[in-house]
């Protein structure tokens, strides 16, 4: 079955705080297929669960740099608010992206499990 919607090409965040935006998650590239998408060896050499910690671990460094920015912000440290809606942004997005990927994982592991054997 193929889709009536073509390929979705993430954008590149700028970093915030340190952090780089989710078009630099590891595992994460076009799915139209550019160029910027991660060498096929790098997923090979450490695994998926490897590959999928990163991700998590990224996700709570953009969590975090969120936090941190709106603590600065409701305290009046904050010099320009656009910084905290992009990090906010950032981890919003990313949040719903991992909490996606959770579920369709569920879904895959719970119809491998309703398979005949």
């Amino acid at each position: 079955m193929t889709s009536p919607i073509g390929g979705v090409s993430l954008p590149s965040f700028p970093t915030v705080g340190g952090i780089d935006g989710i078009g630099a998650m590891a595992g994460v590239a076009d799915v139209a297929g550019s160029s910027a998408a991660a060498p096929v060896g790098s997923a090979s050499d450490n695994g998926f669960a490897a590959t999928l910690a990163g991700a998590v671990d990224q996700l709570q460094g953009l969590q975090s740099t969120s936090d941190g920015l709106a603590t600065a912000a409701a305290t009046g440290d904050l010099k320009d608010v656009h910084d905290y809606m992009i990090a906010a942004q950032e981890a919003s997005l990313s949040t719903e992206m991992v909490v996606t990927l959770k579920n369709k994982a569920v879904e895959a592991f719970t119809e491998i499990m309703r398979m005949p054997i």
